[in-house]
């Protein structure tokens, strides 16, 4: 899935390569778990930047929180022009698309900053 290709090998450059997006999650340390269907990836950030990402399966992973979903409702929040209920991270979770579970401190409180770290496969070529 090139997704998932997006997310192990160019999502750490696309996100630390823009400084407004790294100085909006600067305050932020966490790790969290992405599934996309059968697919897992660990994601560390530190103080804003994507510091790690390893792929799953994991054995007993820690993490804060979770962002579980199926992974074509992934490919279709990840198009340029997703439709709406797909266009957003709480849309997704409102029309049960999207379960996230865990602490949801971090997500919540850096919400604009996952928004934009996970709409990042939507750019140009991403998924190329």
């Amino acid at each position: 899935m090139q997704e998932d290709d997006f997310i192990l090998h160019r999502l750490a450059d696309a996100v630390n390569g823009r400084e407004r997006l790294v100085w909006r999650g600067r305050h932020l340390n966490t790790v969290f778990l992405l599934e996309s269907g059968e697919s897992a990836h660990l994601i560390t950030v530190a103080g804003g930047r994507i510091a790690e990402v390893r792929r799953g399966p994991f054995v007993m992973p820690r993490w804060d929180f979770a962002l579980r979903a199926r992974a074509e409702d992934w490919a279709v929040f990840w198009t340029p022009a997703p439709p709406p209920g797909f266009h957003d991270l709480m849309a997704m979770i409102k029309f049960r698309r999207l379960r996230a579970e865990g602490d949801l401190y971090p997500f919540m409180s850096h919400l604009l900053y996952f928004k934009e770290v996970l709409a990042c496969p939507r750019t140009q070529g991403a998924s190329s």
